[in-house]
């Protein structure tokens, strides 16, 4: 929690003014509120997770605020295991699995309620109502997820006399919740296996978080077309003016952006994770754009589309673009039901090996060098990665189940090939120095085979020049 202040403009509270703020107040508990539409598939996964876990307790925390300067936080953003257990996204709660003695578990989560008008917590304590917001009270919170809700400022005493009287085992997700994890005495590589659980239960979405997946993209689709009228209108001097014209499509229609957008002008192409944001935007460079929507649910895209400034790439800058295409076509062609996890990542990191050697720029045969890892120089980071509530979605499930593993119709993931070359990489000639592409999408894995849900942003050299075009008049 945050300091507070130590100059505060006001001594102290005078009585008068203690009884004046409880007083007066209108009784506003909402009783029009209904089941949550995620809550029967929060369930399902509960009932998953449960069936994991026989016998065993489970704390699963949302978080707590994090101070980002003095008594000032970062925006809250809940864990997103907790998320996908119960459909909350409220901080300072907690999902408890209790042990049934039938090997099932009972499920109820720890919220913070509303702050009491009998006394001046609700207007100066470290939550305070008036300050921060309302909150809903625990029977709100119970009619909307469908859970039975718990005072959280109980939790730790609760749990730690729990764990006391029933010997069941416990296992909490570690690093979200310090005063919870303090409260139970659980063994770290029991825990891992828990936060691996969440993981897993993640790799395969349902109806709904498709549903949700769909407008995460949707709304990024507009906020490219943002960028794109800002860049064909000369307006966008700087990499930041494209990030808040981004953030603003984010902030409008979803919760933020799902991860700090790659704004990367020029020779800021080439960082991978270029999230300062602060360089130029000049004619005749590229713009390498990585964003996403977040919604309110959580759920995020991620997308990137490398565009020429002026709206016209230069023979150079197309020959690089137009390999990273086609690698990413053959990427998409192994995205089916069936298909090893890493068969899309082999197929477009072997095209851009055969290019690199084509181009003299490693040593061959193709084969030879793509074994030998050789266009890594050039290519750096994997072809893709599973989406959800996180843009790494699943980042803890288990190896056979995800790198290791099969497509399945229900995964989301993204396919992003691309090409860096650096502006002090004497290996190449100084024309291709400072050149960065990357072309990504997020494909759903159907019965048979995939659907790019991304399909609404321009791919082809061709198409993005004509695109940038339209919206130039």
């Amino acid at each position: 929690m945050s300091k507070g202040r130590k100059n505060g403009l006001y001594a102290g509270i005078s009585e008068e003014l203690s009884a004046l703020m409880r007083t007066g107040w209108a009784d506003t508990e909402r009783h029009d509120l209904s089941l949550d539409e995620q809550a029967p598939h929060a369930a399902r996964r509960r009932a998953a997770l449960s069936a994991r876990f026989p016998g065993e307790r489970l704390v699963i925390p949302s978080g707590n605020l994090k101070v980002r300067s003095n008594d000032d936080t970062y925006p809250f953003r809940p864990y997103s295991g907790y998320v996908h257990m119960t459909g909350d996204r409220t901080r300072d709660g907690a999902l408890v699995l209790e042990p049934l003695a039938d090997g099932g578990h009972e499920a109820y989560c720890y919220q913070l309620p509303r702050d009491s008008r009998d006394d001046d917590e609700f207007w100066i304590g470290p939550h305070a109502e008036l300050w921060m917001g309302r909150r809903r009270s625990l029977a709100e919170s119970q009619r909307v997820l469908g859970l039975a809700c718990r005072d959280v400022r109980t939790a730790a005493a609760d749990l730690a006399a729990s764990v006391s009287a029933s010997g069941a085992p416990t296992r909490i997700v570690r690093g979200i919740d310090p005063a919870l994890e303090a409260a139970v005495a659980t063994d770290e590589e029991r825990d891992a296996a828990l936060e691996e659980a969440l993981s897993d239960l993640r790799l395969v979405k349902d109806d709904w978080e498709i549903g949700e997946l769909r407008k995460a993209v949707d709304s990024t689709v507009r906020g490219f077309t943002d960028v794109i009228g800002e860049l064909s209108g000369a307006v966008a001097s700087s990499e930041r003016w494209i990030e808040g014209t981004f953030f603003r499509r984010a902030r409008l229609e979803g919760n933020a952006v799902g991860y700090g957008s790659i704004c990367a002008a020029g020779e800021h192409a080439t960082i991978m994770h270029w999230t300062d944001n602060d360089g130029p935007v000049r004619p005749g460079d590229l713009l390498l754009l990585d964003a996403g929507v977040e919604t309110r649910s959580l759920y995020t895209a991620d997308v990137t589309r490398t565009l020429p400034i002026s709206g016209t790439f230069t023979p150079l800058q197309r020959k690089v673009y137009d390999a990273v295409y086609e690698a990413q076509e053959a990427g998409f062609a192994a995205v089916k039901p069936g298909a090893a996890y890493s068969d899309f990542h082999e197929a477009a990191q072997r095209h851009l090996a055969a290019r690199l050697v084509e181009w003299g720029f490693i040593e061959g045969p193709a084969e030879r060098a793509y074994q030998l890892g050789l266009q890594r120089r050039f290519t750096m980071a994997g072809t893709g990665h599973m989406l959800g509530l996180d843009v790494h979605d699943c980042a803890q499930a288990r190896n056979e189940g995800y790198v290791g593993g099969v497509l399945e119709p229900g995964m989301c993931l993204t396919v992003e090939p691309g090409l860096y070359f650096q502006p002090d990489d004497l290996t190449v000639p100084e024309e291709w120095r400072g050149i960065g592409v990357r072309i990504e999408d997020d494909l759903l894995v159907t019965a048979d085979g995939h659907e790019n849900l991304s399909a609404g942003l321009p791919r082809s050299s061709a198409e993005v020049e004509a695109w940038m075009a339209r919206f130039a008049g």
